[in-house]
Protein backbone atom coordinates (compact mmCIF):
# COMPACT_ATOMS: atom_id res chain seq x y z
CA UNK A 1 0.00 0.00 0.00
CA UNK A 2 1.10 3.58 -0.67
CA UNK A 3 0.43 6.26 1.98
CA UNK A 4 0.29 9.75 1.73
CA UNK A 5 2.84 12.64 3.47
CA UNK A 6 0.55 13.00 6.33
CA UNK A 7 -0.48 9.53 7.35
CA UNK A 8 1.06 7.53 10.16
CA UNK A 9 2.14 4.88 7.52
CA UNK A 10 4.15 7.27 5.80
CA UNK A 11 6.42 8.07 8.55
CA UNK A 12 6.57 4.75 10.15
CA UNK A 13 7.86 3.46 6.86
CA UNK A 14 10.48 6.58 6.31
CA UNK A 15 11.85 6.20 9.51
CA UNK A 16 12.32 2.46 9.59
CA UNK A 17 14.10 2.56 5.74
CA UNK A 18 16.73 4.69 8.20
CA UNK A 19 17.01 3.71 11.47
CA UNK A 20 15.47 1.48 14.45
CA UNK A 21 12.26 2.05 15.04
CA UNK A 22 10.01 0.64 17.79
CA UNK A 23 6.65 0.70 17.63
CA UNK A 24 3.75 0.20 20.46
CA UNK A 25 0.19 -0.74 19.59
CA UNK A 26 -3.12 -0.78 21.79
CA UNK A 27 -5.70 -1.45 18.86
CA UNK A 28 -5.85 1.46 16.42
CA UNK A 29 -3.09 3.06 18.63
CA UNK A 30 0.17 3.08 17.57
CA UNK A 31 3.38 5.17 19.26
CA UNK A 32 6.73 4.77 17.41
CA UNK A 33 9.57 5.58 19.28
CA UNK A 34 13.19 5.60 17.97
CA UNK A 35 16.08 4.55 19.95
CA UNK A 36 18.94 5.88 17.89
CA UNK A 37 17.69 9.65 18.96
CA UNK A 38 17.35 9.17 22.45
CA UNK A 39 14.30 7.12 22.55
CA UNK A 40 11.91 10.22 21.38
CA UNK A 41 8.45 9.40 20.71
CA UNK A 42 8.93 10.16 16.81
CA UNK A 43 5.17 10.14 16.18
CA UNK A 44 1.74 8.42 16.78
CA UNK A 45 -1.84 7.98 15.61
CA UNK A 46 -5.10 7.54 16.79
CA UNK A 47 -6.12 5.57 13.63
CA UNK A 48 -3.65 3.01 12.60
CA UNK A 49 -1.72 2.90 9.41
CA UNK A 50 -3.50 5.24 8.04
CA UNK A 51 -4.18 7.72 10.44
CA UNK A 52 -3.17 11.04 10.86
CA UNK A 53 0.42 11.16 12.15
CA UNK A 54 1.19 13.65 15.25
CA UNK A 55 4.59 14.35 15.64
CA UNK A 56 6.93 16.38 13.40
CA UNK A 57 9.46 14.50 11.14
CA UNK A 58 11.96 15.71 9.06
CA UNK A 59 12.05 13.70 6.17
CA UNK A 60 14.57 15.40 4.46
CA UNK A 61 17.35 15.19 7.65
CA UNK A 62 16.71 11.46 7.63
CA UNK A 63 17.66 11.20 3.82
CA UNK A 64 20.78 12.69 4.34
CA UNK A 65 24.10 12.19 5.09
CA UNK A 66 25.01 14.69 6.58
CA UNK A 67 25.16 16.19 10.59
CA UNK A 68 25.17 19.36 11.93
CA UNK A 69 27.36 20.38 14.84
CA UNK A 70 24.58 22.35 16.51
CA UNK A 71 21.15 20.28 16.27
CA UNK A 72 20.05 18.19 14.17
CA UNK A 73 16.06 18.67 13.76
CA UNK A 74 14.84 15.06 13.04
CA UNK A 75 11.40 16.10 14.60
CA UNK A 76 9.92 13.53 16.81
CA UNK A 77 6.70 14.40 19.28
CA UNK A 78 8.51 13.93 22.30
CA UNK A 79 12.22 14.17 23.10
CA UNK A 80 14.09 14.46 26.14
CA UNK A 81 16.55 17.34 26.86
CA UNK A 82 18.44 18.80 30.06
CA UNK A 83 17.89 22.16 30.88
CA UNK A 84 18.86 24.98 31.31
CA UNK A 85 19.87 26.21 27.71
CA UNK A 86 21.13 29.50 27.96
CA UNK A 87 23.03 31.92 31.08
CA UNK A 88 25.99 30.50 32.86
CA UNK A 89 24.85 27.04 33.90
CA UNK A 90 23.91 26.56 30.51
CA UNK A 91 24.48 22.95 28.31
CA UNK A 92 23.94 24.66 25.21
CA UNK A 93 26.88 27.22 24.33
CA UNK A 94 30.67 26.70 25.49
CA UNK A 95 32.38 28.63 28.08
CA UNK A 96 33.23 32.17 26.99
CA UNK A 97 31.38 32.32 24.26
CA UNK A 98 28.42 34.81 23.38
CA UNK A 99 24.81 33.27 23.62
CA UNK A 100 23.40 33.86 20.48
CA UNK A 101 22.26 31.50 17.52
CA UNK A 102 25.37 30.97 15.90
CA UNK A 103 27.36 29.58 19.49
CA UNK A 104 24.28 27.42 20.89
CA UNK A 105 24.56 23.58 19.76
CA UNK A 106 22.92 20.70 21.51
CA UNK A 107 25.11 18.50 23.19
CA UNK A 108 25.34 14.52 21.11
CA UNK A 109 24.19 12.50 24.34
CA UNK A 110 20.57 14.35 23.43
CA UNK A 111 20.76 15.26 20.34
CA UNK A 112 22.63 11.95 17.83
CA UNK A 113 23.58 9.41 20.35
CA UNK A 114 22.02 5.91 20.38
CA UNK A 115 20.67 4.91 23.92
CA UNK A 116 20.69 1.15 25.11
CA UNK A 117 17.14 -0.55 24.68
CA UNK A 118 16.64 -2.05 27.64
CA UNK A 119 13.49 -4.09 27.45
CA UNK A 120 10.36 -4.37 24.74
CA UNK A 121 7.01 -4.99 25.30
CA UNK A 122 4.01 -4.52 23.14
CA UNK A 123 3.20 -1.70 24.62
CA UNK A 124 6.44 -0.23 26.23
CA UNK A 125 10.23 0.34 25.37
CA UNK A 126 12.95 0.84 28.11
CA UNK A 127 15.91 2.71 27.24
CA UNK A 128 18.89 3.40 29.07
CA UNK A 129 22.49 5.80 28.20
CA UNK A 130 25.28 7.44 30.69
CA UNK A 131 27.41 10.06 29.73
CA UNK A 132 28.88 13.23 31.06
CA UNK A 133 27.73 16.94 30.18
CA UNK A 134 29.89 20.04 30.93
CA UNK A 135 27.97 23.26 31.32
CA UNK A 136 29.14 26.71 30.68
CA UNK A 137 30.76 27.37 33.83
CA UNK A 138 32.72 24.17 33.81
CA UNK A 139 30.63 21.86 36.47
CA UNK A 140 31.21 18.24 34.94
CA UNK A 141 27.87 16.13 35.67
CA UNK A 142 27.92 12.11 35.09
CA UNK A 143 24.77 11.30 34.82
CA UNK A 144 22.45 8.21 33.73
CA UNK A 145 19.00 8.54 32.65
CA UNK A 146 16.55 5.96 31.86
CA UNK A 147 13.80 6.84 29.72
CA UNK A 148 10.37 4.52 29.72
CA UNK A 149 7.41 5.39 26.71
CA UNK A 150 4.58 3.09 27.61
CA UNK A 151 0.77 3.38 25.42
CA UNK A 152 -2.14 4.56 27.44
CA UNK A 153 -4.44 1.44 25.72
CA UNK A 154 -7.79 3.58 24.89
CA UNK A 155 -10.17 1.95 27.72
CA UNK A 156 -7.81 3.65 29.90
CA UNK A 157 -7.81 7.08 28.69
CA UNK A 158 -10.92 8.02 30.46
CA UNK A 159 -9.60 6.82 33.51
CA UNK A 160 -6.44 8.36 33.26
CA UNK A 161 -8.06 11.85 32.20
CA UNK A 162 -11.01 11.64 34.34
CA UNK A 163 -13.37 12.30 31.81
CA UNK A 164 -15.13 9.77 29.32
CA UNK A 165 -14.70 10.15 25.94
CA UNK A 166 -17.58 11.10 22.93
CA UNK A 167 -18.57 7.67 20.57
CA UNK A 168 -17.17 10.04 17.97
CA UNK A 169 -13.59 10.26 19.27
CA UNK A 170 -10.38 8.97 18.12
CA UNK A 171 -7.68 9.06 20.59
CA UNK A 172 -3.90 7.88 20.93
CA UNK A 173 -2.20 8.39 24.43
CA UNK A 174 1.07 7.81 26.14
CA UNK A 175 3.40 8.44 29.38
CA UNK A 176 6.80 8.70 28.98
CA UNK A 177 8.90 8.25 32.63
CA UNK A 178 12.35 10.09 32.33
CA UNK A 179 14.73 9.41 35.41
CA UNK A 180 18.10 11.15 35.41
CA UNK A 181 20.68 9.75 37.98
CA UNK A 182 23.98 11.46 39.51
CA UNK A 183 26.46 8.26 39.27
CA UNK A 184 29.49 10.69 39.87
CA UNK A 185 31.45 11.39 43.28
CA UNK A 186 30.11 14.69 43.98
CA UNK A 187 26.89 16.58 44.89
CA UNK A 188 25.20 18.43 42.13
CA UNK A 189 24.14 22.29 44.17
CA UNK A 190 23.78 25.87 43.14
CA UNK A 191 26.98 26.75 43.06
CA UNK A 192 28.20 25.43 40.12
CA UNK A 193 24.53 24.66 38.41
CA UNK A 194 21.93 22.17 38.19
CA UNK A 195 19.99 20.15 35.50
CA UNK A 196 16.73 19.89 35.01
CA UNK A 197 14.46 17.48 32.61
CA UNK A 198 13.37 19.26 29.91
CA UNK A 199 10.77 17.38 27.21
CA UNK A 200 9.83 19.10 23.96
CA UNK A 201 7.30 18.34 21.69
CA UNK A 202 7.20 18.81 18.06
CA UNK A 203 3.83 19.09 16.30
CA UNK A 204 3.04 20.35 12.53
CA UNK A 205 1.88 24.21 12.89
CA UNK A 206 -0.93 25.62 10.72
CA UNK A 207 -2.35 28.63 10.21
CA UNK A 208 -5.36 26.74 12.43
CA UNK A 209 -3.87 25.69 15.01
CA UNK A 210 -3.94 27.39 18.81
CA UNK A 211 -2.03 26.36 21.63
CA UNK A 212 -3.74 26.89 24.84
CA UNK A 213 -1.67 27.44 28.53
CA UNK A 214 -3.97 27.72 31.14
CA UNK A 215 -2.25 29.37 34.48
CA UNK A 216 -3.35 29.85 38.04
CA UNK A 217 -3.77 32.87 40.30
CA UNK A 218 -0.39 33.86 41.90
CA UNK A 219 1.75 36.24 44.06
CA UNK A 220 3.55 37.29 41.20
CA UNK A 221 2.89 40.06 38.44
CA UNK A 222 4.13 38.20 36.11
CA UNK A 223 1.96 35.71 34.68
CA UNK A 224 4.62 34.76 31.51
CA UNK A 225 7.84 35.11 30.41
CA UNK A 226 7.51 36.38 26.76
CA UNK A 227 10.40 37.77 25.24
CA UNK A 228 12.62 35.09 25.16
CA UNK A 229 13.53 35.93 21.14
CA UNK A 230 11.94 39.34 21.48
CA UNK A 231 8.60 40.45 22.58
CA UNK A 232 5.56 38.33 21.20
CA UNK A 233 3.53 40.58 19.19
CA UNK A 234 0.11 41.30 20.70
CA UNK A 235 -1.46 40.05 16.92
CA UNK A 236 0.29 36.31 17.80
CA UNK A 237 -0.75 36.58 21.97
CA UNK A 238 -3.81 36.57 23.49
CA UNK A 239 -3.95 36.55 27.39
CA UNK A 240 -7.10 35.85 28.80
CA UNK A 241 -8.63 35.62 32.67
CA UNK A 242 -7.02 32.22 33.35
CA UNK A 243 -5.36 30.91 30.20
CA UNK A 244 -3.07 32.14 27.16
CA UNK A 245 -3.78 31.32 23.53
CA UNK A 246 -0.54 31.38 21.18
CA UNK A 247 -0.57 31.25 17.63
CA UNK A 248 1.16 27.91 16.35
CA UNK A 249 1.65 28.61 12.73
CA UNK A 250 5.05 28.00 12.08
CA UNK A 251 6.25 31.42 10.37
CA UNK A 252 7.51 33.69 13.71
CA UNK A 253 9.76 32.46 15.49
CA UNK A 254 8.80 32.93 19.56
CA UNK A 255 8.61 31.53 23.02
CA UNK A 256 6.94 32.29 26.15
CA UNK A 257 6.80 30.52 29.50
CA UNK A 258 5.14 30.01 33.21
CA UNK A 259 6.68 30.33 36.12
CA UNK A 260 5.98 27.11 39.03
CA UNK A 261 4.00 29.76 40.99
CA UNK A 262 1.56 30.07 38.01
CA UNK A 263 1.65 26.91 35.80
CA UNK A 264 -0.68 24.20 35.76
CA UNK A 265 -0.55 20.33 34.94
CA UNK A 266 -2.35 20.80 31.65
CA UNK A 267 -1.47 22.93 28.40
CA UNK A 268 -2.41 22.00 24.54
CA UNK A 269 -3.18 22.82 21.27
CA UNK A 270 -6.63 22.82 18.92
CA UNK A 271 -6.11 22.62 15.12
CA UNK A 272 -9.86 24.38 14.15
CA UNK A 273 -10.15 23.15 10.97
CA UNK A 274 -9.35 19.17 10.86
CA UNK A 275 -10.29 18.89 14.79
CA UNK A 276 -7.36 17.36 16.29
CA UNK A 277 -7.19 18.77 19.83
CA UNK A 278 -3.53 17.65 22.03
CA UNK A 279 -3.15 17.53 25.77
CA UNK A 280 0.43 17.28 27.65
CA UNK A 281 -0.31 16.72 31.28
CA UNK A 282 2.91 16.90 33.25
CA UNK A 283 4.43 16.24 36.91
CA UNK A 284 4.07 19.50 39.13
CA UNK A 285 5.91 19.00 42.62
CA UNK A 286 4.03 21.37 44.99
CA UNK A 287 6.97 21.77 47.08
CA UNK A 288 9.91 22.60 44.92
CA UNK A 289 10.74 26.87 43.83
CA UNK A 290 14.13 26.29 42.15
CA UNK A 291 13.41 26.25 38.04
CA UNK A 292 15.86 26.69 35.85
CA UNK A 293 16.76 30.09 34.01
CA UNK A 294 17.10 28.71 30.41
CA UNK A 295 17.13 32.93 29.31
CA UNK A 296 20.24 33.12 27.05
CA UNK A 297 22.19 35.52 29.23
CA UNK A 298 24.94 34.51 30.70
CA UNK A 299 25.24 36.86 34.19
CA UNK A 300 21.79 35.99 34.95
CA UNK A 301 20.88 37.73 38.61
CA UNK A 302 18.22 34.53 39.23
CA UNK A 303 19.15 31.32 37.60
CA UNK A 304 16.63 29.34 39.19
CA UNK A 305 13.94 31.26 39.00
CA UNK A 306 12.81 29.67 35.51
CA UNK A 307 10.00 27.93 33.53
CA UNK A 308 8.33 25.27 34.44
CA UNK A 309 6.18 25.36 31.81
CA UNK A 310 7.14 26.79 27.40
CA UNK A 311 5.89 26.75 24.20
CA UNK A 312 7.48 27.58 21.31
CA UNK A 313 6.67 28.69 17.63
CA UNK A 314 9.25 27.92 15.05
CA UNK A 315 10.24 30.66 12.24
CA UNK A 316 13.05 32.10 10.02
CA UNK A 317 15.84 32.81 12.03
CA UNK A 318 17.81 36.45 11.06
CA UNK A 319 19.70 35.02 8.07
CA UNK A 320 16.57 33.09 7.06
CA UNK A 321 17.16 29.72 7.69
CA UNK A 322 14.52 27.96 9.09
CA UNK A 323 14.50 24.71 11.63
CA UNK A 324 11.08 23.63 10.86
CA UNK A 325 8.65 24.64 10.86
CA UNK A 326 7.30 23.10 13.56
CA UNK A 327 5.71 24.24 16.90
CA UNK A 328 6.13 23.02 20.25
CA UNK A 329 4.86 22.23 24.01
CA UNK A 330 7.30 21.75 26.50
CA UNK A 331 7.35 21.24 30.32
CA UNK A 332 10.49 20.93 32.94
CA UNK A 333 11.37 19.05 36.20
CA UNK A 334 12.78 21.14 39.09
CA UNK A 335 16.42 21.87 39.03
CA UNK A 336 18.08 18.30 40.11
CA UNK A 337 19.68 19.08 43.71
CA UNK A 338 21.36 15.37 43.72
CA UNK A 339 23.87 13.78 45.79
CA UNK A 340 25.53 10.65 44.61
CA UNK A 341 23.41 7.91 43.46
CA UNK A 342 20.08 9.96 44.04
CA UNK A 343 17.76 10.12 41.15
CA UNK A 344 14.64 11.95 40.31
CA UNK A 345 11.98 11.00 37.71
CA UNK A 346 10.00 13.23 35.73
CA UNK A 347 6.62 12.02 34.45
CA UNK A 348 4.82 13.44 31.13
CA UNK A 349 1.59 12.51 29.42
CA UNK A 350 0.39 13.23 25.71
CA UNK A 351 -3.32 12.44 24.55
CA UNK A 352 -4.16 13.32 20.89
CA UNK A 353 -8.22 13.31 20.07
CA UNK A 354 -9.78 13.69 16.71
CA UNK A 355 -13.75 13.20 16.29
CA UNK A 356 -16.64 15.71 16.56
CA UNK A 357 -15.64 19.19 17.72
CA UNK A 358 -18.56 19.53 20.93
CA UNK A 359 -17.42 16.22 21.73
CA UNK A 360 -13.68 17.23 21.85
CA UNK A 361 -14.71 20.23 23.17
CA UNK A 362 -15.89 18.30 26.73
CA UNK A 363 -12.19 17.21 27.02
CA UNK A 364 -10.79 20.48 26.39
CA UNK A 365 -13.24 21.95 28.89
CA UNK A 366 -12.45 19.17 31.40
CA UNK A 367 -8.44 19.53 31.30
CA UNK A 368 -7.91 23.14 29.70
CA UNK A 369 -11.01 24.70 31.35
CA UNK A 370 -11.08 26.45 27.77
CA UNK A 371 -13.83 25.48 25.08
CA UNK A 372 -12.54 24.97 21.66
CA UNK A 373 -15.77 26.94 20.52
CA UNK A 374 -14.10 29.86 22.14
CA UNK A 375 -10.66 30.10 20.04
CA UNK A 376 -12.43 30.33 16.39
CA UNK A 377 -11.79 33.95 16.33
CA UNK A 378 -9.22 34.42 18.93
CA UNK A 379 -6.39 35.80 16.01
CA UNK A 380 -8.16 37.07 12.76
Amino acid sequence: MTYQKGQYGFDLEWIQKHQTAVELVGGQSRVLVAPDLQGRVMTSTAAGENGYSFGWVNHALFESTTRSEQFNAFGGEERFWLGPEGGQFSFYFDSGKSQNIENWRVPKAIDIMVWEVQEVMPEMVTLYKEFNLPNYSGTEFNLAVTRRVGIILPDEIDFTLGCKLGSSVKAVAYESLNQVQNIGELAWDKTGGLPSIWMLSMYNPSDDVVVIVPFKEGESDEIAKTDYFGEIPVERLKVCKDYILFKADGKYRSKLGIPPSRAERYLGSYDLVNRRLTILETTINPYATDYVNSAWDVNQEEPFSGDLINAYNDGPLENGDQLGPFYELESSSEALQLQPGQSHIHIQRTFHFEGEEAELNEIALKTLGVSVFELKDAFD
